[in-house]
């Protein structure tokens, strides 16, 4: 531990005892923060290779703007700009004189109706330099299915829109596309047999060129959308394709699926048209949005208000222990009436392979030792909840007799069956 941390901590204790309980509850919120932040961590390796940056906002739309609350090192890297520069702004930070203004007024009408969002316009850099940024914005809800923030994915399309440009010229050199191209993709004829694809859709799918070469495109999507897709490939008809992105769900090999969304071009290269289809993995977009909801209850978890409750002992007329006191909190996180533990005490609350250390650790306080141990408490629905319970002696006015035992137990993000 930091020696800055330990001296500010050893200031805050008014003896060892409170001193070595400090640093355990620091450590144990350090060691939480640790996990939690390298998940996050490995969230964000996974992601990188299909988004440059992933920005999240909290929910009011109006002026000046939903404030950024994280960005990670990927819209640094794009943007320029620190994340603590990013913190409290908002995303009007990248707009300037060529930001589309219909599109951000067709975001904004998307978000109020509480919809995902998929789009790009002009931004700008803190050096000012303008870069096209895409958009795919989707909500995040709390528990009660309310929205409470905007997870905005972005990526930096400003060299595919060049090339898209010259996709389409008759001139163009295929094989340095093809290199140049950071999507998944496929290349078909316009009787839908597929002349080529990147690794990236291959591996996707798990098939091999030469296994490619014996099917057709439509083939490879389930039978939902089979008829959608033979009827725009089998015989391709540049004007039956929309601007707006399809999504198909594909079989791959191992006989899973996979949900792409594909935006459909074509080109002529030597006299033959060739349709290009470029892939964003829905799925993987899907599953990247749950890992993040889970990632933000656990940090609630952490910082949330009722991560805890609190319990005071005393010794009664009978000379055997009380209880005189349950917080709130016992209630909201077990879901049990505190009179229980008021005429009971902890016995029929604590697990029975717990008990016997709590009552110990109870024991101790009552004769002068701060302690904490591990232990589980019932819930309303027969499971248990894991704490760190501390018991603190409170010596009340005279300094010398403890005259109660303060506890506080801190609940754990694990919960037992």
């Amino acid at each position: 531990m930091d020696q800055k941390i330990l001296d500010q901590l050893k200031q805050c204790s008014k003896d060892e005892a409170s001193y070595s309980k400090l640093k355990e509850l620091y450590t144990e919120l350090e060691n939480r923060f640790l996990r939690v932040n390298q998940q996050l961590s490995l969230l964000e390796q996974a992601i990188k290779h299909d988004y440059d940056s992933i920005l999240i906002t909290d929910l009011d739309l109006e002026k000046p703007g939903p404030k950024i609350v994280y960005v990670n090192d990927g819209f640094t890297k794009m943007t320029g700009y620190t994340k603590e520069e990013a913190i409290g702004n908002t995303p009007r930070m990248l707009q300037g004189e060529k930001t589309d203004r219909h599109v951000l007024d067709r975001l904004k009408e998307r978000l109020i109706e509480g919809q995902a969002f998929f789009g790009h316009t002009v931004n700008y850099k803190k050096d000012g330099s303008e870069f096209i940024n895409q958009w795919d914005i989707h909500p995040l809800t709390n528990k009660n299915g309310e929205i409470t923030h905007w997870v905005s994915y972005q990526r930096d399309i400003t060299d595919r829109k060049e090339s898209s440009k010259l996709v389409f010229d008759a001139n163009l050199d295929f094989d340095n596309l093809v290199e140049e191209s950071k999507k998944t993709f496929v290349d078909l004829d316009v009787q839908g047999n597929i002349i080529s694809s990147n690794s990236s859709f291959k591996n996707l799918l798990g098939y091999d060129a030469d296994e490619f070469k014996t099917i057709k495109f439509w083939d490879l999507v389930l039978e939902d959308d089979k008829e959608e897709v033979k009827r725009l490939f089998s015989d391709f008809d540049a004007e039956q394709i929309e601007d707006s992105p399809y999504q198909w769900e594909f079989t791959q090999k191992d006989g899973e699926t996979v949900k792409l969304e594909g935006k459909v071009n074509y080109f002529v290269n030597n006299e033959e048209t060739i349709i290009r289809i470029h892939f964003d993995n829905i799925s993987l977009r899907d599953r990247i949005i749950e890992t993040l909801k889970r990632k933000k209850k656990d940090l609630e978890s952490i910082v949330g208000k009722k991560d805890e409750f609190v319990l005071r002992f005393v010794i009664q007329e009978n000379g055997q222990t009380g209880c005189k006191f349950v917080s709130d909190g016992y209630s909201a996180l077990t879901g049990l009436d505190p009179d229980i533990v008021i005429k009971e005490g902890v016995k029929n609350v604590v697990h029975a392979d717990d008990l016997r250390d709590v009552e110990d650790a109870m024991e101790k306080a009552f004769e002068g030792t701060s302690t904490s141990v591990n232990c589980r408490y019932k819930t309303s629905d027969g499971n248990y909840i894991s704490v760190v319970q501390s018991f603190k002696p409170d010596y009340g006015a005279n300094g010398k007799l403890v005259e109660s035992v303060k506890s506080v137990a801190m609940v754990e993000l694990e919960v037992e069956n």
